[in-house]
């Protein structure tokens, strides 16, 4: 029996999978390979997550505490800060942040890191797969040379594969199990094994020819999402320009059922991916004498969001004859998107410093998130009893999350800014400005 039999048999059975990373991607993914049967252990550089995933407790909107919990007390999951966990197990993950740099230039010294770590405890009879979003390349460049530095021969000895992770956090319809996943292996037989692994916890899988179409697929469904976003962004800065309801145009052109896909404007891009992953695909280009224009474009009109807002706020204040400056303004929804606590590039950071910084008086409300961290403050979420829309001279809506009663808000609200078309159920009214 060759290894990569032995090992494909010990995948469809009882594996020990390694998860690195217990982040948004990693612990989904970890929860979902034990639920499947296997053994998995889960390893983070953050000493609280290591410990809140020992005492069953999850940290994820994705992950119950319950199911964790559970899988936890059968020992089917735990997690450690030691990569010697990971000597015996049949297959390692890597789901690891992989951030931009100052200059927006690739930061993949987290992927460095992990693939080092890896490196010290790989062994004849391993499959391991990069998740993390890199530029095409990463897995052959980085990850290749460092495991055969070990004398063991890719495709033989070990198994090497890209799968682009396409976890959706807050996403009830789309789960982890839903997702189709896009594999590339290094060879036929790391794909084979990749597909083997991911047959556990998802229903279709994609294979393609190589670990650098697969980190090329990634980069493409975020840049699509990213430059059409930004497209409709432009697209409702010219209809305010035209005195003409940008939601309603969405709304009349997906009645269209081919050849249209509605994407919705907002106060800035957030989260992980779409605000980096685009930048990834630059660079890489940019090494081989190309200058991807739509890139830069898109990221433009995306960055200049959050600034366009606090002008619609200034200009909501200005046509009422008052200033920004002392003005009492309650910012609802400081996450990234609706429903989830991420706050990673969140536009409402921005948004909130630069309405401190033009003197006004910020407060926030968001059910997910208790805090949040500026460049020079800390602010608390205050208690929605403690809201006082009557008192405010602007409620400004940045995250449309379950559970708000938009018509209560606009009536007790005296001015209203609405950058997620969250009031659209509302009857219009005079003081109520959307995006």
């Amino acid at each position: 029996m060759t290894t990569a039999d032995a090992l494909k048999r010990r995948l469809a059975a009882t594996p020990t999978v390694g998860v690195i990373g217990l982040g948004y991607v990693g612990l989904p993914l970890a929860v979902a390979f034990a639920d499947s049967g296997a053994t998995v252990i889960g390893l983070d550089v953050d000493p609280t997550r290591v410990a809140r995933v020992r005492a069953g407790e999850s940290f994820i909107e994705d992950v119950s505490t319950e199911t964790l919990g559970r899988l936890v007390a059968a020992e089917r999951l735990t997690a450690t800060d030691d990569i010697a966990a990971f000597k015996d197990a049949d297959a390692i993950v890597i789901c690891v942040p992989t951030p931009l740099g100052k200059s927006k230039e690739p930061d993949i010294s987290y992927i460095v890191s992990a693939a080092d770590a890896v490196a010290g405890v790989i062994r004849r009879g391993q499959l391991v797969v990069l998740e993390s979003t890199t530029y095409p390349g990463t897995t052959q460049d980085i990850l290749l040379p460092r495991f055969e530095a070990r004398g063991l021969k890719a495709g033989e000895d070990f198994f090497l594969a890209f799968s682009p992770e396409r976890i959706d956090p807050g996403n009830r319809r789309y789960t982890l199990r839903e997702i189709p996943k896009v594999v590339g292996g290094l060879t036929p037989a790391c794909r084979e094994l990749a597909t083997a692994l991911y047959a556990r916890v998802t229903r279709q899988i994609v294979p393609v020819s190589a670990p650098q179409t697969a980190e090329m697929v990634k980069l493409f469904e975020n840049t699509f999402r990213s430059v059409n976003i930004a497209l409709v962004n432009e697209f409702a800065i010219m209809c305010r320009r035209l005195g003409i309801s940008v939601w309603e145009v969405i709304d009349a052109a997906a009645t269209k059922p081919f050849g249209f896909m509605p994407f919705y404007p907002g106060p800035g891009l957030g989260g992980h991916c779409l605000p980096s992953d685009p930048h990834y695909l630059s660079w890489r280009v940019r090494l081989e004498g190309y200058e991807p224009r739509f890139i830069a474009f898109a990221d433009e009109i995306n960055r200049q969001m959050p600034a366009y807002v606090v002008q619609l706020v200034a200009d909501a204040f200005n046509d009422r004859g008052r200033a920004v400056r002392g003005a009492r303004v309650l910012v609802l929804g400081v996450a990234y998107k609706p429903n989830v606590a991420d706050t990673r590039d969140s536009p409402a950071i921005e948004i909130i410093q630069t309405l401190l910084a033009k003197g006004a008086r910020v407060a926030y409300h968001d059910p997910l998130v208790p805090s949040l961290t500026l460049d020079r403050t800390t602010l608390e979420s205050i208690a929605w009893r403690d809201a006082d829309l009557a008192g405010r001279d602007l409620v400004l809506i940045l995250t449309g999350h379950r559970g708000y009663d938009w018509g209560a808000i606009v009536r007790e609200a005296r001015l209203v800014v609405d950058t997620r078309n969250a009031t659209a159920d509302v009857p219009p009214a005079p003081h109520v400005i959307r995006l």
